[in-house]
């Protein structure tokens, strides 16, 4: 199978501004139109080590970010998303092109893919443990997340943990880490090495950059994994690092507070998040300190034991 990174850039930007660069990310093949270079860049950078399908194969979902002509071109440039002859949200402007992206391919799975249970959550695996961390956004889980890839965990997923309805697996879909405001700084400090691109300002969410996904992560797009924990991360300046355990009531009703699609897919939603909560211990967790929060996964996970 051939990869972005076998495209040199000139057809990378052919195929974005013709026929459509058909990327596959975990289950989902994406034909994405753009004729936008900060589109052509992000792709080219954070998504460099993954597949690509021939063009005129079949994909999931049809993503076209452009940049509209005439006049608007040159005055307050924008980016506009379309979605099968539809425009979802709001043009914004040029410079957010790539967040925009990303925003984007998580609306598409998480508005289409009803085949999964989906949960606003990031998913992480080691030694055969894998851990879903539900949680609003500012509570400091992408942080976290970022930190355990950047120790040798697997990235299955950033934002949407996909349960598979049939058996109840962690479908894994790796894609860029969302990194917001200080955590950009905090993930550069702690791990200098990890590739993050361009930071964009001023979006509604503040400054967000996106981490790269570990190539070994890409290539296990195809092995799903069996949660075993589902952890609530809450980031608290100058706290002890603090588990406590929940009823799998609660833990019940918290999860499916975080799904998207709990309430769409009826009785099936209802036994496949109830497979999930017998198949796992639940736990609130506050942390302040990285190192910290690394070693306590470390040992949920019986690494070294």
């Amino acid at each position: 199978m051939s990869l972005v990174a076998d495209l040199g850039r000139a057809e990378l930007v052919r195929r974005l501004d013709g026929p459509g660069l058909l990327l596959r990310t975990g289950p989902f093949v994406s034909r994405i139109q753009s004729n936008i270079s900060l589109v052509a860049d992000g792709i080219g950078s954070l998504y460099h080590d993954y597949p690509i399908e021939e063009e005129g194969g079949f994909a999931d979902f049809q993503v076209r970010l452009r940049q509209p002509t005439g006049l608007r071109r040159w005055w307050h440039p924008q980016v506009r998303f379309d979605y099968d002859g539809r425009q979802p949200f709001a043009p914004l402007p040029l410079a957010q092109a790539w967040p925009m992206f990303e925003w984007v391919m998580n609306w598409c799975v998480s508005n289409r893919a009803h085949r999964y249970l989906i949960v606003h959550g990031a998913v992480v695996e080691r030694n055969g443990c894998a851990i879903v961390l539900p949680a609003p956004p500012g509570s400091g889980k992408s942080t976290l997340c970022a930190a355990l890839v950047c120790r040798g965990w697997r990235l299955l997923s950033d934002e949407l943990t996909l349960v598979r309805r049939g058996d109840g697996l962690l479908v894994p879909l790796a894609r860029p880490v969302s990194l917001k405001n200080a955590s950009i700084d905090i993930i550069r400090a702690f791990a200098p090495d990890a590739f993050l691109g361009t930071p964009v300002p001023g979006t509604t969410k503040g400054t967000i950059a996106h981490l790269k996904a570990p190539p070994d992560s890409v290539v296990r797009f195809s092995e799903p994994a069996r949660a075993r924990h589902i952890v609530f991360p809450r980031y608290q300046a100058g706290a002890v690092t603090t588990l406590t355990s929940v009823s799998k009531g609660q833990l019940f009703m918290q999860v499916a507070d975080n799904a998207f699609n709990y309430f769409a897919l009826g009785p099936d939603g209802f036994d496949c998040l109830a497979n999930l909560v017998d198949d796992c211990d639940g736990h609130e967790f506050i942390y302040s300190q990285l190192d910290e929060a690394i070693a306590l996964f470390d040992r949920l996970a019986g690494v070294g034991s």
